[in-house]
């Protein structure tokens, strides 16, 4: 695993919570669609700095398999964000040049962990 240091050089798209539900569908999580969806639920318990109080910790869900784990760096230390290059090795799809995750395979999805039991964006939202 290795830490993302780099800064994307283009801005992505903006995405609106049904185009997040279509990527998810889709499968295609990737820094874009993370940025994404940071933009379509800021302000909301949606992103992470809004939903820590709550003891929600950014994690990753593979639908397939069933499993959840947390972001983590490339250290192993929890990340406070969500960190595609912390997924495990067979979640990914594609890595770029530098070795770093482009995207994850269908089915991964990018939410947050609390007691146990995983929550996609969405979710949260209700939840809090």
């Amino acid at each position: 695993m290795k830490q993302i240091t780099g800064q994307m050089t283009e801005p992505p798209a903006p995405a609106t919570r049904a185009q997040e539900r279509t990527s998810q569908q889709q499968g295609v999580l990737s820094q874009r669609t993370l940025a994404g969806q940071n933009r379509a639920y800021a302000g909301s318990p949606g992103v992470s700095r809004q939903n820590r109080g709550q003891g929600f910790v950014p994690a990753f869900h593979d639908t397939r398999s069933g499993r959840s784990v947390i972001s983590r760096y490339a250290d192993g230390s929890p990340a406070p964000i969500h960190m595609l290059d912390s997924l495990p090795e067979e979640w990914v799809s594609r890595y770029d040049a530098a070795g770093h995750v482009a995207s994850a395979r269908p089915g991964v999805v990018a939410g947050f962990l609390r007691s146990g039991r995983f929550y996609t964006r969405e979710q949260v939202t209700k939840a809090v």
